[in-house]
């Protein structure tokens, strides 16, 4: 069995450390500072868990020293202090973050060492990358990339219409901060919140907008290569108007804690979730303008021998699935590792990619 860390005891962490543990390949070790919380982890041969301090370095390196990799599902200020101490522990190293500030010191940290360093390695961004440069390695020239990805309820019941469904410190993040973006070839930093949108999939009608971090690796991947390249959240209509005048009209974006206990104390968490994946690339193929779209939706279920949101499906399969395709040697071993780096087809036909993969293959076989 291979050692791994898991940092972080939520929703997401807790789910990595039940997959992990119950493939039968990994023992699991979650980390957090909050002893209540580890309260909550399953019990499993497989799995133990550690008190540590993550501002403590020296005792987050004497943790690590010979485990196979470490898989961060903390909050994203917390991203490069652990990465750092996966360098010194000489240690693989993967995250969740959407941070775009920490994932450039992440990269900084990879120069220097002589493990992989993947991060970003969840639904948005994550899975969404290895599907945008799928479809866009298909065109000899690329007009335009854009990638939606929501995680809804089911049933939405408040104005917002809206449920927690994973980490309130990275909503609000990915909110507030600036997002890249490729406008007529150039790259840019955007408004987040802003260029909202309509559109129907299914019979049901969303609005995105744009938000932070989503891209992920691909601006500097696809420079020069593209003219229009975006990543926008999806919502239930009328999300983004209340939530802009939280923002700005009550000026929350400067008082982030008081947002969050706001929203925690008055947004009920859901397990009846769904993400719904939409992707859309256009360019020219033989000469001719075309496009393509990879549409999906994935549901709450069982996994693991429990019942998991949407949200905690697809974000834990996803580092789940790249964990294993580094341990099995079909990606990388060294250096930072784009997300973009990974095959589609390899990442679906893993067995924790593969909670992606059925509408996916059932689009391919009626194509």
């Amino acid at each position: 069995m291979k050692e791994i860390v898991v940092i972080g005891a939520g929703k997401i962490g807790s789910t990595i450390g039940r997959m992990l543990a119950h493939s039968g390949d990994y023992r699991v070790c979650v980390v957090d500072r909050n002893a209540e919380q580890l309260q909550d982890v399953a019990k499993h041969d497989a799995i133990s868990s550690a008190v540590v301090d993550i501002a403590d370095g020296q005792a987050l390196v004497d943790l690590l020293k010979g485990k196979f990799a470490v898989l961060s599902a903390a909050p994203f200020h917390l991203t490069v202090a652990i990465a750092e101490a996966a360098a010194r522990a000489g240690i693989h190293y993967l995250d969740l973050t959407e941070d775009v500030e920490s994932t450039r010191q992440v990269k900084a940290i990879a120069a220097k060492a002589n493990s992989a360093f993947i991060p970003q390695c969840g639904l948005a961004p994550g899975f969404i990358s290895i599907v945008a440069y799928d479809l866009a390695k298909r065109f000899d020239k690329l007009e335009s990339v854009r990638m939606r990805v929501g995680a809804l309820p089911q049933y939405p019941s408040n104005a917002l219409n809206y449920n927690l469904t994973w980490s309130t410190d990275g909503v609000i993040n990915e909110y507030i901060e600036l997002c890249e973006a490729i406008v007529e070839g150039t790259l840019v930093e955007v408004p987040a919140m802003e260029a909202r949108e309509e559109f129907s999939l299914d019979g049901v009608t969303y609005e995105a907008f744009n938000t932070s971090g989503g891209l992920g690796t691909l601006c500097e991947t696809l420079a020069s290569k593209v003219r229009t390249l975006n990543y926008k959240t999806i919502r239930y209509p009328g999300h983004a108007a209340i939530f802009k005048a939280l923002l700005n009209d009550l000026g929350l974006r400067h008082r982030r804690e008081v947002l969050k206990d706001i929203l925690e104390n008055a947004l009920p968490t859901t397990t009846q979730d769904v993400v719904v994946i939409f992707v859309t690339v256009s360019g020219f193929r033989d000469g001719h303008l075309v496009q393509e779209t990879y549409a999906n939706k994935v549901y709450s279920g069982v996994v693991a021998g429990r019942m998991q949101s949407a949200i905690q499906i697809t974000t834990a399969g996803s580092i789940c699935a790249v964990l294993d395709l580094l341990a099995e040697d079909k990606i990388p071993t060294e250096g930072f590792i784009r997300q973009e780096d990974i095959a589609l087809d390899t990442f679906l036909s893993n067995r924790f990619g593969r909670h992606y993969a059925q509408k996916h293959e059932a689009e391919r076989a009626a194509s």
